[in-house]
């Protein structure tokens, strides 16, 4: 924490008078322009280079499965751990095409998949049901932290600039629900969508269970971290701790979906200068990603209506990422390319 300092506005101001140096109306690349400045200041140089990518997905299960908070039974956790291992998943699919690092994380999946691809870094096989107590106790939530926060170091130190990151555990759209309530603050009707794909009642049966957690847990609000141990998830502190260890690092955050955001904001109240290392890839259909992306003060690249989770939308784009550095590093500017600069 002590080691993220915020992003550097010297070199933010350097690239935005280098962008408007280059052979195009000022402004006229609009969001791509913005990016380009967003990483120059978070890398702290001009000179971003290739910006190698690696998309990490944390796996863990749920006590609030117990609840019927998921139109798929808990089991599918492990069964999509082996598919991401086995590269049939969607984001399997989307790092190769984007030439970009996978990294799989079993963080306490219930039922160990064991594959030479699958990074095990298990605390426990699950979560508590938070709806009668802590989903974690401190030491377990930490143990998660620290396991994010060493892969995220060991990924700085092979040269990774970017973290696209992304997870995937049944019930953890109830877990990222339930902090966003607890922390926003916000009821548990304005935080709770279909998740994996609830009807109307399922929705009630999340919003109950999110409810419940609450009452179960009394969380203050200015605590993250015993939020974090309370109502949410392993896979979810583990993203915590790849976040503030990946911007002590000056690596790029890119943010997936619910989730993920849920994460981004234990970050952020444990660290508010994250916030300019981070990257919201798209807004998903589920209500409380707006919400917690409004509180982050963060504006989505994509709105592609993705709710996949898995990090599919992080990755998506990288490629976007790549095109923003390079035309601030490869552009030519008026006075290179021989070109009349009307100053506008």
């Amino acid at each position: 924490m002590r080691e993220i300092a915020p992003v550097d506005s010297t070199v933010a101001a350097a690239a935005a008078a280098e962008l408007d140096r280059k052979t195009k109306p000022r402004g006229s690349l609009g969001r791509l322009e913005s990016v380009a400045v967003q990483l120059a200041a978070i890398r702290g140089t001009l000179a971003l280079g290739a910006l190698p990518a690696a998309v990490i997905v944390a796996a863990a299960d749920h006590g609030y499965a117990q609840e019927g908070v998921s139109a798929y039974p808990q089991s599918v956790t492990r069964e999509m751990l082996r598919a991401f291992a086995h590269g049939g998943a969607a984001v399997s699919v989307l790092a190769r095409t984007t030439g970009t690092r996978l990294e799989i994380a079993d963080v306490g999946v219930v039922g160990a998949e064991r594959h030479p691809s699958i990074r095990s870094v298990r605390v426990v096989a699950g979560t508590r049901n938070a709806t009668r107590g802590p989903a974690m106790t401190p030491e377990e939530s930490a143990a998660a932290l620290s396991a994010g926060a060493l892969l995220a170091g060991e990924l700085a130190d092979d040269g990774i600039a970017v973290l696209a990151l992304g997870e995937m555990g049944i019930g953890n759209s109830t877990a990222a629900a339930a902090l966003a309530a607890a922390l926003l603050p916000a009821a548990p009707c304005l935080v709770c969508g279909a998740g994996t794909g609830l009807d109307p009642t399922g929705i009630r049966r999340k919003v109950d269970a999110v409810g419940r957690a609450l009452t179960a847990n009394r969380i203050d609000p200015s605590l993250p971290l015993e939020a974090l141990a309370a109502v949410g998830g392993l896979e979810i502190a583990f993203l915590v701790g790849a976040m503030l260890a990946g911007a002590a690092r000056q690596l790029v955050l890119v943010l997936d979906g619910f989730i993920v955001a849920a994460a981004a904001l234990v970050a952020a109240r444990i660290a508010p200068s994250i916030r300019g290392y981070m990257i919201a890839a798209h807004l998903s259909p589920e209500p409380g990603h707006r919400l917690l992306l409004e509180e982050l003060e963060l504006d989505p690249l994509l709105h592609w209506q993705l709710r996949l989770g898995e990090g599919s939308g992080a990755t998506l784009v990288l490629p976007l990422l790549r095109q923003a550095g390079a035309i601030l590093c490869e552009m030519a500017t008026f006075e290179a390319a021989g070109v009349t600069d009307a100053g506008r």
